[in-house]
C-alpha cells in the first residue's frame, strides 16, 4: 500500500472507504441511514476546502490506484502542540493486512515533523476494536464524553500519546489571564476546538483544571464566548465560530 497526501481526485474514494468502514464498525449501533447522512455531510460539497486547510493533514493509502484507507488529522492547538487524529479508516475488504498500523505510523510521523508534541484520537465505545487498536500503538485512554448522534447518546473515549522519548512528559502551558472583574483564569493551550478564524481554547478557574470557566478566543483574545445547548460555540466579539468535527455534522 502506497501512502500519500490526498488530492481532490481522491474524494470519491475517501467517501467510499468512510462509508464502508463506518458501516462495518458501527452497525447496528448506528443506522445505515444515519451513517449515509454523516458521510454526505463530511465528504460532500465543500470537502475540497478541508483538503486545502493548512491545519489539516489528509493521507490516503492506495493500492492498484484505488483508495483503500485514509487518515484525517488536524493541528488545532497553539504552535501545533497537539495533533488530533480525527479519523482513520481502512476499507473492510482490506483489513487484516496491517494497513491501519502502517497508516497510523505514517500519520504520526508527519504530525511530529510538523512540530506537535501530543497525539490524540477518539473512538466511540460502540467500536469494539478501536480502543484496542490505539492502546496497541502506545496510546493511553484519556477522558470520555457523551455525544449526541441522531436520536441517541453515545460514549466517546479519547486516547493520548506523547511521541517523545520514553518517559518524557509534556505539560501544556497554562496561561494565567486576568478578567475585567479581577479574577484570574487559566487558558489551556492543549485543549481547544477548531474555529473558522482561530482556535477556541478551554479556560479554567484554577491551575488544577478542576473548575472550568469557559473558552478563550485565539483570534481576538476575548473571553466573551457563547455556547448553546447543542454545543455551538461562537465568540461574541469577532464571530469566530467552532468548526463542526467528527459527529457534529450529523446532528447540528
Amino acid at each position: 500500500m502506497e501512502i500519500r497526501e490526498a488530492t481532490d481526485d481522491d474524494i470519491e474514494g475517501i467517501r467510499t472507504v468512510a462509508r464502508e468502514s463506518l458501516l462495518a464498525s458501527y452497525t447496528p449501533a448506528l443506522s445505515e441511514e444515519l451513517i449515509e447522512e454523516a458521510v454526505d455531510n463530511w465528504y460532500g460539497d465543500g470537502f475540497e476546502a478541508e483538503l486545502a486547510d493548512d491545519e489539516a493533514l489528509l493521507l490516503v493509502g492506495v493500492e492498484d490506484d484505488t483508495v483503500v484507507a485514509f487518515s484525517q488529522s488536524y493541528l488545532t492547538q497553539l504552535e501545533n502542540q497537539t495533533g488530533d487524529v480525527n479519523w482513520l479508516h481502512v476499507h473492510p475488504d482490506h483489513r487484516g493486512h496491517g494497513y491501519g498500523s502502517k497508516l497510523l505510523t505514517e500519520t504520526e510521523g508527519r504530525l511530529v515533523d510538523s512540530g506537535i508534541v501530543r497525539l490524540k484520537g477518539r473512538v466511540l465505545e460502540a467500536n469494539e476494536s478501536g480502543p484496542e487498536f490505539y492502546e496497541s500503538h502506545g496510546y493511553d485512554r484519556g477522558d470520555e464524553r457523551e455525544v449526541e448522534i441522531g436520536d441517541g447518546t453515545f460514549t466517546e473515549w479519547s486516547f493520548v500519546k506523547l511521541p517523545g522519548e520514553e518517559g518524557e512528559e509534556y505539560e501544556a502551558p497554562l496561561d494565567p489571564r486576568e478578567l475585567e472583574d479581577g479574577r484570574t483564569v487559566y487558558v489551556a493551550y492543549d485543549e481547544a476546538d477548531r474555529g473558522d478564524k482561530g482556535p477556541l481554547f478551554v479556560a479554567y478557574m484554577d491551575e488544577n483544571r478542576e473548575e472550568r470557566y469557559g473558552y478563550f478566543c485565539g483570534h481576538c483574545e476575548s473571553f466573551d464566548i457563547a455556547m448553546d445547548a447543542m454545543g455551538r460555540i461562537e465568540c461574541n466579539d469577532c464571530e469566530n465560530k467552532r468548526k463542526p468535527s467528527r459527529w457534529d455534522a450529523s446532528y447540528l
